[in-house]
């Protein structure tokens, strides 16, 4: 891998070995490497049973700030490591703002195991996907990861299917008058 020479830290791609995203995490962060492992909260079946498991957004790959000064070395040798990701014979760079973007998607409250189940009438708002900010109401679970909600789209009310990781519980509001 060609030197790098810029004194600007930057964000880059790491590859891991196979299923070892969460040991290269753990292996970096003990080096004082400042890492970021995109991961969301979704609810699985496992042996049976619902279970809510944090996933990893792009599994397989990692991301490390790093700046000119820092040391690469020992980073090839990490146990879970693969690479660095290179494009165009240099290590891919990935911009703050894809970053901070990757954050606050990954850190807001999509579906918590705390919360109470859904039950039909409830009212969600569409966080994600070309659906994004229509507000909707709980009809019904349609397997273990989507549901299905009611919709006012193109003028009517629609019933449409989706995952429950795109969705978000409306808050409700109480109003009193005195």
């Amino acid at each position: 891998m060609p030197a790098i020479s810029s004194e600007r830290s930057n964000w880059y791609l790491l590859q891991c070995k196979p299923h070892q995203d969460e040991r290269a995490h753990i292996n970096l962060l003990q080096q004082n490497y400042v890492v970021f492992h995109p991961q969301l909260l979704s609810a699985r079946v496992i042996r049976g049973k619902q279970q809510h498991v944090r996933e990893s957004l792009f599994p397989g790959y990692l991301f490390i700030h790093l700046g000119g000064n820092d040391n690469w070395t020992p980073i090839r040798s990490t146990r879970g490591v693969s690479r660095f990701v290179e494009f165009n014979h240099g290590p891919a760079t990935v911009t703050e703002h894809v970053i901070e973007h990757l954050r606050a998607r990954c850190f807001e409250s999509t579906y918590s195991p705390d919360d109470p189940p859904l039950t039909p009438g409830d009212h969600l708002q569409v966080i994600r996907g070309p659906l994004s900010t229509l507000e909707g109401v709980f009809i019904a679970s349609h397997g273990s990861e989507r549901v299905m909600i009611l919709l006012q789209f193109l003028n009517r009310e629609q019933a449409i299917c989706m995952p429950l990781s795109d969705l978000e519980r409306q808050q409700t509001t109480v109003h009193t008058t005195l």
